[in-house]
């Protein structure tokens, strides 16, 4: 039997349903505006996000570097928790491609209004200090063991932002479990920012792509700059399909996911060769550390059973998703037992 994937929710694989829709999806050239199929997924996420506009774009990276290419000049100081996927993951694009620099606010992907006020930098006369600008939230926050970031707590932060001058976008590459996390609906995390970004191809199946929503004027001049990276799309219809295909049906399963994952750290925290808190376990992210082994030693010998990554020097994270049944959890728990149990 194939080993039981744990890596990342990105290994999800659409179904024959979705590979349908994306056959029959009616397309254009969507440089020239002209793909009715991207279009329609463009109108639904600017509605599921209560904003104005949206953008489809091949990559959750992507979305998040134009976010900040269209609310940034270069020079400008941009605000994110500790351990954010813009920060760490992005290949050093917010420098490389925007010319700004990060400032870390708070532990785990989390903090106080206190702590973002005292971490704003204000426009110095002297011109010594980069002004800060934006605001970037993660949510749910990756790092941080897929926590989310309450509603309430976005409005506070906001609040705080907005009135030193910040605009405030959030990386939602996994805004869905955010939701239902707090079984809300996603707009009511999503209107307290001025832009967001989510991903359609984290847990929901989709082959390809992400969404980015905002303003009108900030998605005229994210267009622009997604024409300068190369994420011009042509028919891109057949993707879009996908995206409206899991928006309608697959959305609705990612509470399932979440049930999976705390039965998988349940079994964890019983196990002597790791070391994890079931109640940090919010969404589809069980991270635990492996206490006296090195995370490498540990994956590799779950390797020919159960898949899954070092996550730091201490960590290993297991993500579950909409390709691992209730059955695939069962039959991961006595790899883990034989690895860890001892």
């Amino acid at each position: 039997m194939q080993p039981v994937d744990l890596r990342s929710d990105t290994v999800t694989r659409p179904s024959e349903a979705m590979r349908a829709a994306m056959a029959r999806a009616e397309v254009g050239d969507d440089v020239f505006g002209e793909d009715p199929t991207v279009r329609a997924l463009e109108e639904r996420a600017a509605g599921l996000t209560d904003q104005e506009a949206a953008l489809f774009v091949p990559s959750g990276t992507m979305g998040n570097q134009l976010a900040i290419l269209s609310w940034c000049q270069r020079g400008d100081d941009v605000l994110v928790g500790e351990g954010a996927h813009s920060q760490t993951s992005e290949g050093g694009g917010g420098a490389v491609l925007a010319g700004v620099q990060f400032t870390v606010v708070g532990r785990g992907g989390h903090f106080t209004p206190t702590e973002l006020g005292a971490a704003i930098q204000a426009v110095d006369p002297s011109g010594h200090a980069p002004p800060s600008t934006l605001l970037m939230i993660e949510n749910t926050h990756n790092r941080g063991g897929g926590n989310v970031m309450a509603p309430v707590t976005l409005a506070s932060l906001s609040a705080v932002a907005r009135a030193r001058g910040l605009h405030v976008h959030i990386d939602g590459a996994r805004i869905f479990n955010a939701a239902a996390a707090c079984d809300l609906p996603v707009a009511a995390f999503t209107h307290h920012a001025d832009s967001v970004s989510f991903c359609l191809s984290k847990g929901l199946g989709c082959p390809v792509g992400s969404v980015l929503c905002g303003p009108r004027d900030f998605i005229r001049r994210a267009h622009r700059y997604r024409k300068m990276l190369g994420g011009g799309l042509r028919q891109a219809g057949i993707l879009a399909a996908a995206g409206l295909y899991a928006l309608d049906h697959h959305v609705a399963d990612v509470p399932a996911d979440h049930a999976r994952a705390r039965r998988l750290a349940e079994a964890l925290a019983a196990l002597p060769g790791a070391d994890l808190d079931v109640a940090t376990v919010q969404t589809n992210i069980v991270i635990f550390k492996t206490p006296g082994r090195r995370p490498a030693d540990v994956c590799a010998a779950l390797a020919d059973r159960v898949r899954v990554l070092p996550f730091g020097p201490e960590t290993v994270r297991a993500v579950l998703h909409r390709d691992i049944s209730d059955a695939d959890v069962e039959r991961a728990l006595p790899a883990f037992q034989a690895v860890l149990g001892a």
